[in-house]
């Protein structure tokens, strides 16, 4: 009995071992299946096994990956978690943070989801993703602010499986979709589990509903994946995504992977053909989901390529003349991030429209918007808000210019398969250009009421008029739609009140710029002969070196010279331009003539009249100190000679 017993035991002991090893070549067997992007044999694998018992960090983490990169971040979180739990120290990789985070965000759990955000960016501390999260930490409440501006719809055309990524063309929708058809051979994508994903045609209804699916384009179809197609303006031309397959032929990267290529197509005799790969795809990575901007020059699009910020970034190219393409031009890391950028689409007026997981946003991929600008600059990012965007993946946005109704694709947990398409309608619209405004008040400095009829004139930088107006009643004062980050000086005048200007720099982004001031009822007394540089004590009026145009440093203080004359309506000036004795005579003496009769200009320009103002150079004829020629001076001594002279002849 006890010889039976011993057996008992070896034997389990035996088959203990021989389950824990099955198990580990389970696991063994499902990493190879990551390491080929087949996501979902490699989930039934981790999942068996689990069930059977069998842990470790290793099996965790890639059975969240392997949810997280099929879009399943509810599933995924489940799986990072437990792998967080099974951790005794840090993750291999701070990158787990951040899609344990992104997870964690699909549960609603917003809390969490920052404090992982935090740990990601003390270990990645250049990373733009962390920058960008420190940058915005209410981040939730700007995107409330932007947050229902939609009417959205689930389209009756959805499958149980992934339909997303529509256009518009000739009153149909054209969108993808991995519903099974039995138009080719039934073939599954390993890395979704689902048919590969073809194009197809739905009428638009003029009720604003969609008719009966068709297949698209049947001779573009191939036994891939083809997805997110673009049309250029004429309709002659359609742009689209397929894996690497031409011609009957697979092309495969160094891993023996097929990647993403976008392709071109041509419209003949209502059959598109002439298909050809675009000159700038690789075999060794991805290129895809194209967009063109309204005038058909350039075309934008997603890429994993070598030189990029992230995981995939956005792109522009230029589309040449005679059909060629220029070089690639990463939009650079005012767009992309180290996550996800892809999905791009720009409207007639030059909205960029994008999704990425690498900004602060409700949770997966989240829809963003930017303005591009006439220089290429872009306006500030930001986040389209709730409904549109949700805590799972929402992308390929898709708007029509005008009646602003338009679709978008999510997996959000209320559709009917996988990833579906959503109609919607915007209601407001988002101020994308940055725009700043100067509001304020006026109002006497001793007395602190408000000053009505103040005059006011806004000048930019250089001096030049950009706008002027008068206070209201109570003092106020508002200058719109003025530009982020610059500079402005406001000048008020009222009668029997100084002038007063102030300088104001606008902060580089949208919003409106307090700026109050108080005028001073103190009437400036002049007599004859009295020379106003002094009385108003001006700062001394600069020119260029051998130049006599008046520069805007110069035109503010003569700005105050045309002040005291509108004062003083019967008074007359004269302008005396002097220099210091360095140089020869004659050429001072003719310099100084020019910078007095540019100055004389200057003023007659602002509105007075020229029978008010007389003037003349006296070159270095009438220096104030010891520095006549020959004389060794300090250049401070020179200074003193290089004066301009406003003296007043007449009341």
């Amino acid at each position: 009995m006890m010889k039976n017993i011993h057996k008992i035991v070896i034997v389990g002991f035996f088959l203990i071992g021989f389950i824990a090893k099955a198990q580990v070549n389970q696991e063994k067997l499902g990493d190879k299946n990551v390491e080929r992007y087949a996501y979902i044999e490699a989930i039934k694998i981790y999942e068996r096994i689990a069930k059977a018992g069998y842990e470790s960090v290793s099996l965790s983490r890639n059975l969240a990956d392997s949810y997280y990169f099929n879009g399943k971040l509810i599933e995924a979180n489940e799986w990072y978690a437990k792998m967080f739990s099974q951790l005794t120290g840090n993750p291999t990789t701070a990158e787990y943070y951040y899609r344990y985070a992104q997870t964690l965000k699909a549960v609603g759990n917003y809390t969490e989801s920052d404090a992982y955000l935090e740990k990601f960016k003390l270990q990645e501390i250049a990373d733009s993703r962390g920058v960008l999260f420190e940058e915005h930490k209410n981040y939730l409440e700007e995107i409330k602010a932007n947050s229902g501006r939609f009417n959205m719809n689930n389209l009756n055309i959805n499958s149980r499986y992934s339909d997303y990524g529509s256009t518009v063309y000739n009153n149909q929708l054209i969108f993808t979709s991995a519903r099974d058809t039995g138009f080719v051979a039934k073939k599954i994508h390993s890395w979704t589990g689902e048919s590969f994903s073809s194009l197809y045609a739905a009428e638009l209804e003029s009720d604003g509903s969609v008719g009966v699916v068709k297949p698209f384009a049947k001779e573009i179809r191939s036994k891939f994946n083809e997805s997110t197609p673009v049309f250029s303006a004429d309709g002659q031309t359609v742009y689209f995504t397929r894996n690497n397959f031409l011609n009957g032929k697979r092309g495969r990267d160094l891993k023996q992977t097929t990647l993403l290529k976008i392709y071109k197509a041509t419209l003949k005799d209502g059959k598109w053909t002439d298909i050809e790969a675009l000159p700038f795809n690789s075999d060794q990575f991805s290129t895809a989901h194209p967009a063109l901007t309204a005038d058909g020059k350039w075309m934008y699009f997603a890429s994993d390529r070598e030189g990029g910020f992230g995981q995939s970034d956005l792109y522009k190219v230029e589309i040449l003349n005679k059909g060629g393409f220029g070089t690639p031009i990463n939009l650079d890391k005012i767009i992309n991030t180290e996550g996800r950028e892809s999905f791009p689409f720009i409207t007639p007026d030059n909205e960029l429209y994008f999704s990425t997981d690498g900004r602060p946003g409700l949770g997966g991929l989240d829809i963003y918007v930017t303005k591009i600008e006439d220089d290429g600059s872009f306006s500030e990012v930001q986040n389209i808000g709730a409904p549109a965007n949700s805590p799972l993946d929402d992308f390929a946005y898709y708007i029509d210019y005008e009646s602003r109704k338009g679709f978008l694709s999510s997996n959000r947990e209320e559709g009917a398969g996988k990833d579906d398409i959503y109609s919607f309608l915007e209601t407001r619209r988002l101020a994308l250009e940055c725009i700043q405004g100067i509001y304020g008040l006026v109002y006497d400095k001793a007395t602190k009421l408000p000053l009505e009829n103040t005059d006011l004139i806004l000048y930019d930088a250089n001096f030049e008029k950009i706008a002027n107006l008068k206070t209201a009643a109570d003092g106020t004062f508002a200058f719109k739609d003025l530009k982020c980050g610059a500079r402005y000086r406001i000048n008020s005048s009222l009668e029997e009140y100084t002038t007063a200007e102030v300088t104001v720099n606008l902060p580089a982004e949208n919003g409106m710029t307090q700026v109050d001031f108080g005028l001073e009822k103190n009437r400036i007394e002049v007599k004859k002969g009295d020379d106003l540089f002094k009385v108003l004590k001006l700062e001394p009026i600069y020119f260029d070196f051998d130049k006599s145009n008046i520069r805007p440093d110069a035109a503010t203080e003569l700005a105050k010279v045309v002040e005291v004359l509108r004062e003083y309506p019967l008074m007359k000036i004269d302008v005396r331009s002097h220099t210091d004795s360095r140089g020869k005579d004659a050429y001072n003496m003719a310099l100084s003539d020019r910078r007095a009769k540019s100055t004389i200009q200057w003023i007659v320009d602002q509105g007075i009249s020229r029978s008010r103002v007389s003037g003349k150079g006296y070159g270095e004829s009438q220096l104030i100190n010891r520095c006549k020629n020959g004389v060794k001076c300090s250049d401070v001594e020179h200074e003193e000679n290089r004066r301009s002279e406003f003296i007043v002849v007449d009341l």
